[in-house]
């Protein structure tokens, strides 16, 4: 065999999968990714990015589908696997309960029970997101999850607790990482991603965001991509116990409100003066709001313990980039590529436009 690798990455072609892919590579690291179609894609965005991506082995699969849909071939390839990433899953809101389970649900339990078959097994990485519980929900109670939480956080909590007790039964170690909003590389700003806060930046910069929803208080943390990549490539190396969870986010991010008006200040637009209960927002109709209902509960004054990461971090000699510098720059990327909506800048650049 050519290139055994030693990892593999389930959803690289999403905005977390590839930039993880990225460090693994970089770190000298022979890493597989499951793809259903854009292995060109990503190795494309890979040399790009100026990746060597030889030590790349890219294999059709399905998390929707038992033993994640390989081949037998492809399950002889990745024999050698030693740690398994999970960064797949539907991020979108308005879906359906059952399309968002089939990913966040369904297909999470797949990548837990396919990374028991394999004999080398260090560890499974998990990616949640940082409003789960850590605690399993009882069955009798998923209907009011979903209810009150939408399809997509519902399932991310529902995936979260199944994922858990999936492994404890394999007895497999299983380490999850939960992130806050994911902002752009450190540096460049660069994400590819430009829903959740990143909608609300666009808003921002079009004049649409007469007020915020929320409180004062409300904290909508973030984490850069390189930052996030970096821990997870960290992972396997400095978790040992059987079942561990990390809370990943920068505690220094402002408030919601100030890091709106930290943007616009930057940006040269105005800031939102009014901010309205979140009670009376999700009263006014949709069309006045704006707000997709599912992105509100997001909108919260919780804080989270983020004590378990420090200490992995700290004995990976990683540090969050500043995070006011990591915002602007992130800003700047999102005007540069309209939101989506134009080429991006070439490579790992990025500029402030002007109005």
């Amino acid at each position: 065999m050519l290139n055994e690798p030693d990892t593999l990455v389930v959803g690289a072609t999403g905005l977390i999968g590839r930039w993880l892919t990225a460090e693994l590579l970089a770190q000298g690291r022979s890493v597989a990714v499951t793809v259903r179609t854009g292995g060109a894609e990503l190795r494309k965005w890979l040399r790009d990015h100026d990746i060597d991506e030889r030590a790349l082995t890219v294999v059709t699969g399905d998390i929707t589908r038992p033993g994640l849909g390989f081949d037998p071939e492809d399950q002889d390839r990745l024999s050698s696997v030693r740690d398994v990433y999970n960064a797949a899953g539907a991020y979108r809101f308005g879906m359906g309960r059952d399309e968002a389970r089939r990913a966040n649900v369904d297909g999470a339990v797949n990548v837990v029970r396919w990374a028991a078959t394999r004999p080398r097994l260090r560890r499974l990485i998990h990616v949640s997101g940082y409003r789960v519980a850590d605690t399993l929900p009882h069955p009798d109670a998923l209907t009011d999850l979903y209810r009150r939480h939408g399809a997509y956080e519902a399932s991310k909590r529902e995936g979260d607790s199944a994922v858990r007790l999936i492994a404890a039964q394999e007895k497999i170690p299983l380490t999850i990482v939960n992130p806050a909003t994911v902002i752009g590389h450190s540096l460049t700003g660069e994400a590819g991603q430009y829903i959740g806060l990143a909608n609300m930046v666009e808003s921002l910069w079009n004049g649409k965001l007469p007020a915020l929803a929320g409180t004062r208080r409300t904290f909508v943390p973030v984490v850069t991509v390189d930052h996030l990549a970096r821990f997870m490539a960290a992972v396997p190396e400095h978790d040992h116990e059987p079942y561990s969870a990390h809370w990943l986010l920068d505690d220094a991010t402002p408030l919601l409100p100030d890091l709106i008006a930290l943007l616009a200040e930057h940006l040269g637009v105005r800031a939102p003066r009014m901010i309205l209960p979140l009670g009376l927002v999700r009263r006014l109709p949709r069309a006045v709001t704006r707000a997709d209902p599912e992105t509100l509960t997001f909108l919260s004054e919780d804080r989270y313990d983020t004590s378990s990461a420090d200490t992995l971090a700290a004995a990976a000699g990683l540090s969050h980039p500043p995070v006011r510098d990591a915002l602007h720059r992130w800003a700047d990327r999102l005007v540069a590529e309209r939101f989506g909506h134009a080429e991006p800048p070439l490579k790992g650049g990025f500029h402030t436009i002007a109005r």
